[in-house]
């Protein structure tokens, strides 16, 4: 725990040191990336012997706070959340300081870099909190400082939209999450965590509430569908290194707060099971169908984000639905594949949203058809980027691959040992996990198409210059790091099952026969892959063998008859995945807007299509309109008198002080 406080610190001293420097955007930017690269590696070090050891550590101070300790715990579960938080930052930030630069106001580079490390300590709060208090002022120092990040170009209507609604949902979950702490401390009379263990199991009826309490409050910050419509707004918005860490890691911690829930809990019910298992089908396939429909390259990586959170819904629900029913290897499997893919959902995406930095930060535009051709301007960042998508594609021998080869397991075993109503939810798992999976390899083949290949589209993605060694070191070690934690799975796997066993109150220690049938197939398939790799390797060493001393020439492909093809001939970003879209338009809802030619020797014509998010039309819009039309017909409480508004307030407290009184006799 020494070792993680020293790591917090250095963070705050990167936090206060670049505002300190303010006047100096180099200096700032300077001490705020060393406080983010050393506080994190000092960090991960910290989080990832606490992983490999088992062991666990507490620190406990005095607050003054009502219901308040300065109660601090790191065991292995937290420090398995805490191994993308630092890892993953620290690696942004080192991008980040060459993307501001040119991309920022230089006078709010000091406190870009403020606001980046204090979000930075206060993921790491959240998940070392072990009182009620100090995570609910964790959680909301989280959200008003990525708020603030979010909201870096204030001048620009649409980053402000975005920063308010991002605010909004944020704070909505809040309040679920308040009700929640409130309710769970109510039996122990403390909200810190070892007191609710200590008092006993919860009752069935407030444990189901309790249950639903965190799906909601912490699904909001995880983007489970409905909740995630501030998910695919706030993404594009904020910087793509910012994009990185919200995307990356910061909605993991609405996963952490439910398992940390699940683990306060008591044994969970079966519809608890199926309740995720619906929300993972849900946020899954309807966030790769967004994604599959977007133009904005940003906006699409944002869907996808809801995409995986989906499929860890999945893996979640599985594990309880294994240990309702009994089945400590069922159990065992659907939580280790979502908390896998907690941290390989954090290494893709982190590197993808970091690609398309690059890209944004070379041509100027997120726009998928306004690009075309980059691979051959920026060779490392389109590699790099192609590494992330077959790896958030679910394809081995990458790490996205690994921990969905799990859930499946998982499902495949629940279908063939449990009975149907084991079954049912296995079956759905699995055509879900399939169809997730063709989805976004579609998605991806559009996106790597014509963003990296063919020719460019306009005249900024002719004109695009590769990034700095900054930009591109950073892809590259997330590159690696999806390749080297997919071929270590098995080892990786190893050290998740005893934190997904606790989560689920199985026995410990683990045996080791559950382990090992958690990790064997896995390691084949492993092999399998490495096998391939290495067959690659080899075949490319002896054709450059081959090929040393013999002219090697280039020519043009077949054009198929075209003398002068141009990139008007090109699959545009909707023309590619109009099948897929197509099949799906019933739950879509595209807008097309569409100008045909006409005559023999037309002139112009034009194609236009947009699908805005269903949940945002059809639910909130039409909610926060009512909401808004009532209490505008409050508008004449608005007095303009102090005097008025000083008698407002001590109407109100008379009136709390008589509810109290009545409550209290």
């Amino acid at each position: 725990m020494d070792v993680l406080l020293m790591a917090i610190g250095l963070l705050a001293l990167g936090a206060i040191g670049s505002l300190a420097c303010a006047w100096s955007p180099r200096l700032s930017t300077f001490v705020g990336v060393a406080g983010a690269l050393f506080g994190g590696a000092v960090g991960l070090v910290a989080a990832l012997l606490t992983v490999l050891r088992g062991t666990s550590s507490d620190w406990v101070r005095p607050w003054s706070i009502p219901g308040g300790s300065l109660s601090l715990g790191l065991d292995p579960l937290s420090a398995w959340f805490l191994l993308p938080i630092f890892g993953v930052t620290a690696v942004a930030a080192v991008y980040g300081g060459e993307y501001l630069r040119g991309h920022h106001d230089p006078r709010r580079i000091g406190s870009a870099w403020f606001f980046y490390n204090t979000l930075t300590i206060s993921m790491a709060a959240v998940v070392l909190a072990r009182n009620g208090v100090l995570f609910l002022v964790a959680w909301e120092v989280m959200s008003l400082s990525s708020y603030m990040l979010v909201t870096s170009d204030d001048e620009d209507e649409q980053v402000c939209d975005a920063g308010r609604t991002y605010l909004i949902a944020m704070h909505l979950g809040t309040a679920f999450l308040l009700v929640f702490f409130l309710l769970l401390g109510r039996q122990a009379g403390s909200l810190d965590f070892a007191a609710i263990l200590a008092g006993g199991p919860q009752p069935a009826a407030r444990a189901s509430l309790l249950f639903v309490l965190a799906v909601v409050g912490f699904g909001t910050k995880a983007g489970f569908m409905p909740f995630h419509v501030w998910l695919p707004e706030a993404h594009p918005a904020a910087p793509s290194f910012v994009s990185a860490v919200m995307s990356g890691v910061m909605v993991k911690t609405g996963i952490y707060g439910l398992v940390r829930a699940l683990a306060l809990l008591p044994a969970a019910p079966a519809w608890w099971g199926w309740l995720l298992v619906g929300i993972g089908i849900i946020s899954g396939i309807w966030g790769v169908l967004f994604a599959l429909a977007q133009h904005d390259l940003k906006r699409l990586l944002a869907y996808h984000t809801v995409e995986n959170i989906g499929i860890i819904a999945l893996g979640l629900g599985t594990g309880l639905l294994g240990a309702s029913s009994g089945s400590p290897l069922l159990a065992v499997l659907g939580l280790s594949g979502a908390l896998f893919h907690v941290v390989n959902h954090a290494l893709f995406k982190g590197l993808l949203f970091l690609g398309a930095g690059a890209v944004v930060h070379a041509t100027g535009t997120r726009d998928i058809d306004h690009l075309g051709g980059l691979a051959r301007l920026m060779p490392v960042t389109a590699l790099a980027f192609i590494v992330g998508a077959v790896a958030i594609s679910g394809l081995p021998p990458l790490n996205g691959f690994a921990s969905e080869f799990l859930i499946y397991q998982g499902a495949f075993r629940a279908t063939t040992t449990l009975g149907p109503a084991g079954a049912a939810p296995g079956l759905l798992v699995i055509g879900a996990l399939a169809l997730i999976g063709g989805l976004a390899a579609i998605c991806f083949t559009k996106v790597v198409g014509i963003v990296f290949l063919g020719e460019p589209r306009t005249e900024a993605a002719a004109q695009a210059h590769p990034p700095g060694l900054l930009m591109v070191a950073p892809m590259v070690v997330l590159a690696v790091g999806c390749l080297l934690v997919g071929l270590f799975a098995p080892v990786v796997v190893g050290s998740i099952v005893p934190i997904a066993a606790e989560a689920v109150h199985l026995p410990s220690p683990v045996p080791s026969s559950l382990a090992s049938a958690a990790t064997a197939p896995l390691a084949s398939v492993v092999a399998v892959g490495a096998f391939l790799l290495v067959a690659i390797g080899v075949l490319s060493v002896l054709r450059r063998l081959l090929l040393a001393g013999r002219p090697v020439e280039s020519t043009g492909t077949w054009d198929c008859g075209y003398a002068r093809p141009t990139a008007r001939m090109q699959y545009t970003a909707s023309s590619y995945v109009q099948p897929a879209t197509e099949l799906f338009r019933g739950l879509l809802h595209t807008r097309t807007e569409l100008s045909a030619p006409s005559g023999l020797f037309p002139q112009t014509a034009t194609f236009h299509s947009e699908t805005p998010d269903v949940c945002e039309n059809v639910l909130y819009r039409p909610i926060f309109g009512a909401v808004g039309r009532a209490i505008g017909r409050l508008r004449w409480l608005q007095q303009g008198s102090v005097h008025v508004y000083a008698m407002y307030i001590a109407v109100t407290l008379i009136v709390l002080l008589i509810w109290f009184v009545g409550v209290t006799r």
